[in-house]
């Protein structure tokens, strides 16, 4: 068996990465496309491998010379790869096709050892190696039969996305026999080439072919092996993520994407927080419906989208302001405020990191609980003219009652405090008309500053929804100017246009949550060697004992498992200590994050 290579292409997407280079002299966390292939195809030992060479192929040719590759190279020469596709790269190394088996590979992959050995192992001939269709991914799909017959191959600009649950994405991998591309793929390569042209691609033969009563070709289907394929910047970006051989780092790039997640084949995150009850399938199937509308409409200004935040909280326009996002206006509320502001640690960074670090009085409750009477306590004697407190705390999971917020916010209004009131987790507590945002206390509290972050309570994070109301209108009337006049797009405000329809689905959605945290949390209770925190929000914090590391745990929970979890050792773990946090999603996903989680456990167990 041999193996082609086709590489002869410009990878203008990458602009300056390929200036000077084609494209698979590109690395990926140092080590260049065409040499972590050619090292993958040695270990297969192959009578050789073709190298299709164009744009730079000389560089190309002076540095494979340098890696010492046991398995002969060969190169065939497209010397008008600026004209042509990678049909006439193929064309030009035909003959190679007829002499013996052939493993074909497009250059600019990225690709595990063991999607390799998947194709080799098959005792099927003649393979297109192909995986399940995800919103990232872009190209050539095609459709399967139950017998993995490939029934059709469609272009990237032909697909309908409304049926993208049927298809496969080809990764660029192929098994030919040498009796199909004799019989088969180069006459039928001929002939396209003689009717339409060198501008083409070399999967269009395979369209045409498919469409024989014996096509011989059939589909392998990936079963979880990694690969991707390297078209632009953001793809050398995600690629360089997923084949981080480092696992410590892998994980801690990851986090540090802070989303964006849907790139990543398989990964379910349990680290950033959202409601998984909510929104209901009628209300996304509402937004679908309008989305051509709203892709090609502005949205309306900031006093529209006020208009419409106060309408659906019931207080008014004055009171409220709408954000891209609750940290939009926790930034222009922080360039607001002066003097020392008061902060309960661990906590929510966002409000930190926007600070002085001099201007901040830190209290640190016992064991991460702390009461109204805990915080009137130790502020009491302080200088601050702003005490942040997020209700449930972020990642603590504590919460203060109603009665305990009000008695902290006459307290505030006693002291001149400006209270700021972060309640956006407030909706998942078992307490329920626990909402500091009405027209009542906000006239009552003109001190009192409430944030809530409209993607984790409502589970539409994509959409970048957060507001604020307080009774201080001067105030609201200067974030209102300090942010842009269209700060939220269509489709947030479409959201907010429609939000009041689905109310009932809303309070659903928090009665079934609130079961599952509470079944959710006793499974974990009978992990040994693990505490769990009370926690009213929609995650929950964990201390790991007796040795546990949760950087490990963390690590391992995404290397063995794809699972994302946040590791809080750096925030929490003083003197030692372990902790992780957990967001809560649906019953399905908690099953298996609890199953992967005893194993690691278990395992570390074991292990020492």
């Amino acid at each position: 068996m041999q193996a082609i290579i086709l590489a002869a292409g410009m990878g203008k997407r990458l602009k300056n990465l390929t200036k000077n280079n084609t494209k698979c002299m590109v690395e990926v966390n140092g080590v260049t496309l065409i040499e972590r292939l050619l090292r993958q195809l040695e270990k297969i030992r192959l009578s050789r491998i073709v190298i299709v060479i164009g744009y730079e192929g000389k560089k190309l040719m002076d540095f494979v010379s340098l890696l010492d590759i046991e398995t002969p190279v060969v190169y065939v020469t497209n010397p008008i790869y600026d004209k042509t596709n990678n049909i006439y790269s193929l064309y030009l190394a035909k003959d190679y096709l007829c002499e013996e088996d052939t493993l074909l590979f497009e250059s600019d992959l990225i690709v595990e050892d063991a999607a390799i050995r998947s194709l080799l192992d098959d005792p099927r001939e003649t393979l297109a190696l192909v995986d399940k269709y995800e919103s990232w991914m872009d190209g050539t799909c095609v459709v399967l039969s139950d017998g993995d017959d490939i029934v059709d191959f469609i272009p990237g600009k032909k697909l309908q996305f409304e049926k993208s649950n049927k298809y496969y994405k080809t990764v660029n991998i192929y098994k030919f026999s040498k009796h199909f591309s004799v019989t088969h793929y180069v006459p039928f390569l001929d002939a396209y080439c003689a009717a339409l042209g060198r501008n083409q691609y070399y999967e269009q033969v395979l369209k045409v072919i498919t469409m024989l009563d014996d096509p011989e070709i059939k589909a392998k289907k990936l079963n979880g092996e990694l690969w991707y394929e390297i078209d632009d910047i953001q793809d050398l970006d995600i690629a360089s993520t997923i084949f981080t051989e480092d696992d410590e780092e892998k994980t801690e790039l990851l986090q540090r994407r802070f989303g964006g997640y849907w790139r990543y084949p398989g990964l379910l995150d349990f680290c950033y927080l959202v409601n998984p009850y909510y929104p209901p399938k009628r209300m996304l199937d509402e937004i679908k419906a309008n989305f051509e509308l709203l892709v090609t409409s502005y949205p309306s200004g900031m006093r529209v989208n006020s208009l419409l935040v106060a309408k659906n909280f019931g207080v008014d326009i004055a009171n409220i302001v709408v954000g891209n996002g609750a940290a939009e206006l926790i930034r222009s509320l922080t360039e607001c405020l002066h003097g020392k502001i008061g902060i309960i640690r661990p906590t929510f960074e966002e409000y930190p990191n926007r600070l002085d670090p001099e201007r901040l009085v830190e209290y640190y409750p016992s064991d991460f609980s702390y009461n109204a009477d805990d915080l009137i306590g130790y502020f009491e004697n302080t200088e601050i003219g702003h005490l942040v407190l997020i209700n449930p705390d972020n990642p603590s999971g504590n919460y203060i009652p109603f009665d305990g917020l009000k008695k902290i916010a006459e307290w505030a209004l006693q002291r001149n405090v400006r209270l700021i009131l972060d309640e956006s987790f407030a909706d998942f507590a078992d307490e329920e008309n626990n909402t500091f945002i009405t027209q009542n206390l906000l006239d009552g509290f003109p001190n009192v500053c409430v944030v809530k972050s409209i993607s984790k309570s409502y589970g539409v994070p994509g959409l970048r929804l957060g507001v604020m109301a307080s009774g201080d209108k001067e105030l609201i009337s200067h974030l209102k100017k300090d942010v842009s006049i269209w700060n939220i797009n269509s489709f947030a405000e479409f959201y907010l246009q429609i939000a009041e329809k689905y109310n009932s689905d809303y309070i659903s959605a928090l009665e079934k949550f609130r079961e599952e945290r509470k079944r959710f949390l006793e499974e974990l209770k009978k992990i040994e060697d693990v505490t769990v925190y009370p926690t009213q929000a929609n995650f929950v914090m964990l201390e790991l004992r007796n040795g546990l590391s949760a950087k490990k745990l963390t690590v391992n929970l995404l290397k063995n498992h794809s699972i994302l979890i946040k590791d809080l050792t750096a925030k929490c773990g003083e003197n030692g200590r372990q902790f992780v946090r957990i967001a809560i999603r649906n019953a399905e996903e908690n099953a298996t994050l609890l199953s992967a989680f005893c194993k690691e456990i278990e395992r570390e167990r074991e292990n020492g």
